[in-house]
């Protein structure tokens, strides 16, 4: 079942990679390295929220997969979202949907227990 949910989640990434393009916030150039390494949660004082789920999300998630450890045990990363983009959530209700079923693969295998 773990494998499962992590395969979900690498197709839901690649999900999340195809929202962001469609809204066209994703970049080329990621931002810089000291932008990148913004000790604030989600780099709120560096970086769109966007460009960290690009540069910082994305490659971390992959990263924890790919080296087979566990998945996190909680995820909210919609809960942001919803926050960040709370003027303007008919343009992202797709990537928040996405978002949602992240969060929900993530913390699936958790539940399990």
């Amino acid at each position: 079942m773990v494998a499962q949910a992590k395969l979900r989640v690498l197709a839901l990434l690649s999900e999340l990679e195809d929202e962001l393009r469609q809204l066209g916030w994703w970049e080329q150039q990621a931002p810089s390295a000291q932008a990148l390494q913004s000790q604030q949660p989600f780099c709120v004082d560096t970086l769109e929220f966007s460009q960290w789920l690009q540069w910082i999300f994305v490659p971390r998630m992959q990263a924890i997969i790919n080296s087979e450890q566990a998945l996190p045990a909680q995820c909210a990363i919609y809960e942001m979202a919803e926050m960040v983009y709370r003027e303007k959530l008919a343009a992202v209700a797709g990537l928040l949907a996405c978002l949602q079923r992240i969060d929900a693969a993530v913390i699936a295998p958790h539940g399990l227990h």
